[in-house]
């Protein structure tokens, strides 16, 4: 462990899991998620759970910026530090191209603005919302969308308007929106889907 995320390190592998966790939560929040998607995959998958860099203002987990009220104007600043905090993770056993980036609430939408613009293996964005303003860059990993129709955070249609965003170019991977009957949370009912997808992007 170090101060800024959680390394889940397996022998001889050849792929990542980075998890981002939402808000009010810390980097071992996702971890047992992480575990559970990749035990069965036929390779070692490395698990990296990543720290947001602010304290929550309740003073207990994190945040990767204020919200309620929401400083959208700390976003930018705070996405380009994601990002190079990825960069930083890729290495010869474990390129960017054989990671894949899984963001809960907050962390789903940072996952995909600060993941859009690197070559990822994918992403997965569960449920997550678009920053105001924001639009995919036209070259972009293929991406999940995992959302509860009952989800009284962010609403289910949050995650629409990114299908719609991200489908918008026809020269992207399409964007899978995989609902379920639950609410602000990874319903055991997605987690088949985000497997399924792994087991693609790395294969």
């Amino acid at each position: 462990m170090t101060n800024d995320h959680l390394l889940r390190s397996r022998p001889g592998a050849r792929h990542r899991l980075v998890l981002l966790h939402g808000w009010g939560a810390d980097a071992e929040d996702l971890l047992p998620l992480g575990e559970a998607l990749t035990a069965d995959q036929p390779n070692p998958v490395e698990l990296v759970a990543l720290r947001a860099p602010e304290l929550h203002p309740q003073g207990v987990g994190r945040q990767w910026y204020a919200l309620f009220p929401a400083d959208w104007s700390a976003v930018p600043a705070a996405c380009e530090e994601l990002s190079q905090r990825l960069q930083s993770l890729s290495d010869g056993d474990c390129p960017l191209e054989r990671t894949v980036v899984l963001g809960f609430s907050q962390g789903a939408a940072m996952a995909l603005a600060s993941g859009c613009g690197l070559p990822l293996a994918g992403l997965i964005a569960c449920s997550g919302y678009p920053h105001p303003g924001w639009t995919p860059p036209q070259e972009r990993p293929p991406v999940l969308l995992v959302h509860g129709m009952r989800d009284e955070v962010v609403p289910f249609s949050a995650s629409e308007t990114l299908q719609s965003l991200l489908n918008g170019d026809a020269s992207s991977p399409r964007a899978e929106l995989q609902a379920s009957d639950e609410g602000h949370t990874i319903a055991a009912a997605s987690l088949p889907a985000i497997q399924a997808a792994l087991s693609r992007w790395w294969s």
